[in-house]
């Protein structure tokens, strides 16, 4: 029975997601840009949108968009990348949570969001049979202009195929296809997609 990949990898290295927190505080602290996702979600957004950081690791994301004056409510599977959310970027809602189980109006946040972002690959370390049902369950949490903006890398047990059949299936129209989050263009030889996703009219509720 498969599961959530990224639940597979601590459950194998408990210490995985420990590493995986001080490797980003290493290159923060060095001075790497690690905002080029963060930078092309503010461009998307509206001024003081309402943002879904879904799958928001230890926040680098979820916490610029904050500074940037929008209203962010970031999820993750693992407590402790909330917990590192949580005392390197105060400021966003930082939720431990399962996207596969996502259903943030039943604890109370009930507005939908002006933009979701599920980065860092997050989608390809979901259980496989998860994907299209947290597809469709971002698609719920949107507003009927808002925007769903993914990105992963080839090579992760997801084709690009199979992803844009699961868009359809669950509502959703590919705007804009991107070989990268600096606006590079996405060919049939690119080996990373960034797709602007937004309701599809036709079913839409």
């Amino acid at each position: 029975m498969s599961k959530n990949r990224w639940i597979e990898l601590t459950e194998r290295n408990p210490e995985h997601s420990n590493w995986y927190i001080e490797r980003f505080r290493t290159m923060a602290a060095n001075g790497d840009d690690l905002h080029g996702e963060a930078r092309f979600i503010d461009a998307v957004a509206p001024r003081r949108s309402r943002i879904l950081d879904a799958g928001c690791g230890p926040g680098r994301l979820g916490g610029y968009l904050a500074r940037a004056g929008h209203h962010v409510v970031g999820v993750d599977i693992d407590p402790l990348l909330i917990a590192a959310a949580e005392h390197d970027h105060p400021g966003p809602t930082w939720l431990v949570a399962d996207l596969a189980e996502l259903d943030l109006p039943a604890i109370g946040i009930s507005d939908k969001f002006d933009v979701i972002v599920c980065a860092g690959n997050v989608l390809t370390f979901l259980d496989p049979d998860t994907r299209k049902p947290v597809l469709h369950s971002l698609a719920a949490h949107a507003k009927l202009d808002g925007r769903v903006v993914t990105g992963f890398g080839s090579g992760r047990d997801y084709d690009y195929s199979d992803f844009f059949a699961d868009v359809e299936a669950v509502g959703l129209i590919a705007d804009l296809t991107l070989a990268s989050w600096d606006l590079r263009p996405f060919t049939a030889e690119s080996n990373f997609l960034v797709a602007i996703l937004s309701l599809d009219p036709a079913t839409a509720d």
